[in-house]
């Protein structure tokens, strides 16, 4: 599951529309990923413009 460095994200909403799984969800914090759901696939840490994703 990628990890995501609160920090760096803009909260843009990319990695959400991306997500083939709709693991990821934008809330007010940030993206919170759900663990459940994701396939690791790595769309979301590809598309990310500013590198908050990082594959684990």
């Amino acid at each position: 599951m990628p990890v995501v460095d609160k920090s760096r994200c803009l909260r843009c909403g990319g990695c959400v529309s991306v997500c083939p799984q709709l693991a990821i969800r934008l809330t007010e914090h940030g993206i919170e990923i759900d663990p459940e759901k994701c396939i690791k696939c790595g769309k979301c840490v590809a598309f990310c413009p500013v590198g908050a994703l990082k594959k684990k």
